[in-house]
């Protein structure tokens, strides 16, 4: 049994445990005042998870918790960092054990508006779904709570908080009191993550008609980055700059592509522990196939692609004006390579610095409700955070 098989089987049983399992997304979006940037519309609504101000609150609070790992200490904010546009800046990701991940940990900026949610599963494709991935996968261990759900919950129902809470964002229950649950946890982790909305990067204020938001060197880059010579929006296009976003292809599989990093055996293999796509569907021709990632605050986000390998943007550009590094027999036929002057390359690297997005990594509905802000970021949050067990 290939690996997608295995994992598609083990998130279908979890869903069916715990009962987690969130209906298609809905036309309407509720009442929740999402304060979108302009030109968003709001997320779908998911009709057995509706969204709500005390909800999304919960979520937050649960997003930076390491009480919901096994060891007590990792949360989802370990690796989805806010200052890092919910990156995590390795190269791979690692569990709460120490445990390494075979791929890069993706961006969350916009995930709400994602048609599938990992780099190469195009299964999953709802976040109540997904959030199974991270708190019950074993094969890399993440959070790693299988197998200690009752612990995991009671550390929570232990603390003086939390059960208010949970009884407050699942007023629609008919026993709110009952949601302190992990069906409950997932759900109001998918509450806070569709609000990881980024748009007001100089990039979008420039769509919005202000014509000072890109200096003269980022608006050439731009029409570098959509030019025929260079490519880069024939997959990185629309409001979030990839192809895998909600709406823009009528299928799923259209949005991974091979982008020609590794040919192993001479016949188109990727290693062994993150082979692409081909790993669900069993065809050759997806060997090394990767959702197309947004570049949205890409910036932020290094290392790049779907293992790290690649350690800065100017080496990315490297790697596309090179037409990939390896001869891929099932390399996407959009990578044909291109020459840059040193003042283009300037000019494509000042356009990708413009999709950074300030408002979205210091905004302080988004950041770690447990400890005060540092950096540049200095919102006064005055909660204390959860220690980690013993």
């Amino acid at each position: 049994m290939r690996v997608g098989s295995v994992a598609v089987l083990w998130v279908s049983v979890w869903v069916s445990v715990l009962g987690a399992c969130a209906a298609a997304p809905g036309s309407e979006s509720g009442l929740f005042d999402w304060q979108l940037p302009v030109g968003f519309e709001p997320p779908a609504a998911v009709s057995d998870n509706p969204m709500n101000a005390a909800k999304v609150e919960l979520g937050r609070h649960l997003f930076y918790d390491p009480r919901l790992s096994r060891t007590g200490e990792q949360s989802c904010g370990s690796c989805h960092r806010q200052e890092l546009a919910f990156s995590d800046g390795r190269e791979r990701a690692l569990g709460s054990t120490g445990q390494e991940h075979p791929r890069n940990t993706p961006t969350l900026a916009n995930v709400a508006y994602m048609q599938t949610l990992t780099w190469a599963n195009p299964v999953l494709r709802d976040l109540e779904t997904q959030a199974l991935v991270p708190l019950f996968g074993e094969r890399p261990v993440e959070l790693g709570i299988a197998g200690v759900v009752d612990e995991v919950l009671a550390r929570l129902a232990n603390d003086p908080m939390y059960p208010s809470l949970f009884a407050e964002a699942f007023v629609e229950l008919e026993a709110p009191s009952e949601a302190l649950s992990m069906r409950g946890v997932t759900h109001a982790l998918s509450a806070f993550q569709r609000t990881l909305i980024s748009g007001r990067s100089a990039y979008d204020r420039h769509l919005a008609g202000e014509a000072e938001a890109l200096s003269p060197r980022a608006q050439r880059g731009l029409m570098l980055f959509e030019s025929e010579r260079l490519g880069c929006s024939g997959c990185h296009s629309g409001q979030n700059l990839s192809d895998a976003t909600v709406g823009q292809a009528a299928r799923a599989e259209n949005t991974f592509h091979n982008t020609g990093l590794y040919d192993i055996d001479g016949e188109g293999s990727y290693p062994e522990a993150s082979p692409g796509l081909v790993a669900f569907t069993d065809r050759d021709t997806d060997r090394g196939r990767f959702r197309t990632p947004t570049l949205r605050n890409i910036a932020l986000t290094a290392p790049y692609m779907h293992d790290g390998s690649i350690a800065t943007l100017d080496a990315v550009l490297d790697h596309y004006a090179a037409g990939g590094r390896s001869d891929n027999a099932f390399k996407s036929e959009r990578l044909r390579g291109f020459e840059l002057s040193a003042e283009e390359r300037a000019e494509v690297l000042a356009f990708l610095g413009a999709l950074s997005d300030e408002a979205f990594v210091c905004d302080a509905a988004l950041s770690d409700p447990w400890r005060p802000r540092d950096g540049a970021c200095q919102e006064d949050v005055t909660l204390s955070r959860p220690q980690a067990l013993p």
